[in-house]
């Protein structure tokens, strides 16, 4: 039997009196952006959302709990902009979407610098004693990918150092569920066969860096062939397709001929449309996922919006994380019920 959990990848909406609580106290430019030197006002605003953020997914009855990444003006590349080691550069198209981030432009060493673990440590404090904590990090291919090298000079060898800049991240988390590396990049610009290996190397050993349950969740498009065959040498639990926005089909059919981790991790909520799913429907898309892989079964299936929800309205994303919940309690029912049938 399969234990049904529901959660998110992060990076959450503002809500309408944060945004203009720190437009008054961050300004309106580029260069008003967060920067890791914020002063009392504003990390105070930011952990008013944060406690807010935790309330929701409890509220919501999510089984994981996201610190929700307010202060990532940057989306993903969030870890890269507010490092000493980086200069942020121009505006970014955030893939193909209407969001921009700043180009961070590594001019120095990667070393760990303990931001995302403070964000971390103050949603710990937040929960109560039967709440999971969930990290989430861009995966070290993504990071890569967003930023541009001004320092190590070479592709690989930036990769690198951006894998180990992630691991040392990892090592200074409190304690914590899962992880959650999101690497959008792996499918939508998969790496080439002269970083394939590494790539999932790199990956490796973020992994590593936690005893945690560690998801690699990729959203948008499906995984390339071979992409995914090295990927799948990394030591981690679970991968996590998009089963809305990419091809289904392709996916799966990766998943059936080279099989798949122990756990997986299933997009099945819109996290870029204002349409509510009904959680009925959601949790038949989990059955429908799981009969598709006939030859294996999961230990762990994560029920999330394939993307981040940082994209929707706070109402409409709020009430997403309530169909989440109320899906994957729909779905064990289910899978309780399937295996009663099998064993009668």
């Amino acid at each position: 039997m399969t234990d049904v959990v529901a959660t998110t990848p992060g990076l959450y909406p503002l809500p309408d009196w944060a945004k203009d609580d720190l437009s008054d106290l961050k300004g309106h430019q580029k260069h008003d952006l967060i920067d890791g030197d914020e002063g009392d006002a504003i990390a105070g605003a930011y952990d008013d959302v944060r406690a807010e953020f935790v309330a929701d997914q409890r509220d919501a009855g999510l089984d994981r709990i996201v610190e929700g990444q307010a202060r990532w003006d940057d989306m993903l590349a969030h870890p890269l902009t507010v490092h000493e080691g980086v200069e942020t550069g121009g505006i970014v198209r955030y893939y193909d979407n209407n969001n921009f981030y700043r180009d961070p432009r590594v001019v120095g060493e990667l070393t760990a610098s303990g931001d995302v673990a403070e964000e971390l440590s103050a949603a710990a404090d937040l929960l109560g004693e039967d709440d999971a904590l969930q990290a989430v990090l861009p995966g070290p291919y993504t990071l890569a990918d967003l930023a541009s090298d001004e320092h190590y000079g070479d592709e690989a060898a930036f990769l690198d150092a951006v894998g180990d800049f992630l691991a040392g991240e990892v090592e200074a988390f409190p304690a914590h569920e899962t992880l959650f590396l999101l690497e959008p990049s792996y499918v939508t610009n998969a790496p080439g066969d002269d970083l394939n290996e590494l790539a999932s190397e790199t990956v490796d050993r973020v992994a590593a860096a936690t005893d945690a349950d560690v998801v690699v969740q990729t959203y948008w498009e499906a995984f390339e062939e071979t992409a995914y065959a090295h990927l799948m040498d990394a030591d981690v639990d679970a991968i996590g397709f998009d089963f809305v926005a990419a091809d289904r089909d392709a996916n799966l059919e990766w998943i059936n001929e080279l099989g798949t981790k122990g756990d997986i991790a299933l997009g099945l909520v819109d996290g870029q449309n204002t349409l509510v799913e009904d959680a009925g429907t959601v949790a038949e898309r989990v059955d429908w996922v799981h009969d598709q892989i006939p030859a294996q079964e999961f230990d762990t299936t994560y029920v999330t919006p394939n993307t981040e929800t940082f994209y929707l309205p706070v109402n409409k994303h709020r009430a997403k994380l309530s169909v989440l919940a109320e899906a994957a309690e729909i779905a064990a029912g289910d899978a309780d019920a399937a295996e009663a049938e099998v064993e009668a």
